[in-house]
């Protein structure tokens, strides 16, 4: 089973994924991808872990996901995976930021990574038969990046997103805090979140 929670920025999409997963009864495995690169982002993954219950298990694996869930993972497990954009942005910097080989190649290599490694997680899912829940951002919608990477990221995310919402069963869209189901029903309703935590 695949639930992808996708929408904006602080949409509340983590608080949905960690609210599904808390009703589901079951030990969670709660797999992090992001890395506390400067004091802003150290501080934000410190909230993030307050809001999960204290027994989940965390694994904290910021580029080779699918590993990570097979050798930490038992069968029939809940998993939280936040993010996939985060994920991507460590993909892009392990590879799309070398010098070498040339950009153009770089943007294959990075593709190809990510197109993999995704394969290999909705493959996973259904073999361990993980309840497998997976945030991720919607960022096709503003305007068009200025930048060669900034779009070539938003080209791959925008891909490996609708790879996830193939294989998924129930698909969320949040906005300002409300699940909108895309996909499937919702498989948890939602009440508004006090906007102030």
């Amino acid at each position: 089973m695949i639930v992808l929670i996708t929408g904006g920025a602080r949409s509340g999409k983590s608080a949905y994924a960690v609210a599904l997963a808390q009703s589901l009864g079951s030990q969670v495995v709660f797999l992090a991808t992001a890395v506390p690169i400067d004091e802003e982002m150290a501080q934000r993954i410190r909230r993030h872990r307050e809001t999960r219950p204290q027994d989940w298990i965390t694994i904290e694996e910021p580029l080779e996901i699918s590993k990570a869930l097979r050798n930490g993972v038992p069968k029939n497990s809940v998993v939280v995976l936040d993010c996939m954009s985060v994920w991507l942005g460590n993909l892009f910097h392990h590879y799309a930021l070398q010098d070498d080989p040339p950009e153009a190649k770089r943007s294959d290599i990075v593709r190809s990574a990510a197109h993999a490694e995704v394969e290999t997680l909705c493959s996973l899912s259904e073999d361990f038969a993980l309840y497998l829940i997976v945030v991720t951002n919607e960022v096709g919608l503003g305007l068009v990046p200025d930048s060669y990477l900034s779009r070539l990221y938003r080209d791959v995310l925008g891909e490996v997103n609708q790879v996830l919402a193939y294989k998924a069963q129930h698909v969320v869209l949040m906005v300002a805090g409300i699940p909108l189901a895309v996909k499937g029903p919702l498989p948890m309703q939602y009440p508004l979140s006090n906007p102030d935590h």
